[in-house]
């Protein structure tokens, strides 16, 4: 499995603002799946990859609210 998750601060800062969008509704599908996958008593394949997906899910909204603030 890709690391789709794994973006940092100068990566979502170079970003317009429709690219932010569809990386928040594609990890937003990929956390769907992942937690979808645990429910079901199967073996996560990173254990880690949830968490990162919210970190990076809530690294898209900040900097979309601070863009709207200036």
């Amino acid at each position: 499995m890709e690391r789709v998750a794994v973006l940092r601060k100068t990566e979502i800062k170079k970003m317009s603002e429709k690219e932010m969008g569809d990386k928040e509704l594609e990890l937003r599908k990929e956390l769907m799946k992942a937690r979808t996958q645990i429910s079901s008593k199967v073996p996560p394949d990173n254990p880690g990859q949830v968490r990162e997906i919210r970190k990076t899910i809530a690294r898209l909204l900040t900097e979309r609210r601070q863009r709207k603030k200036r």
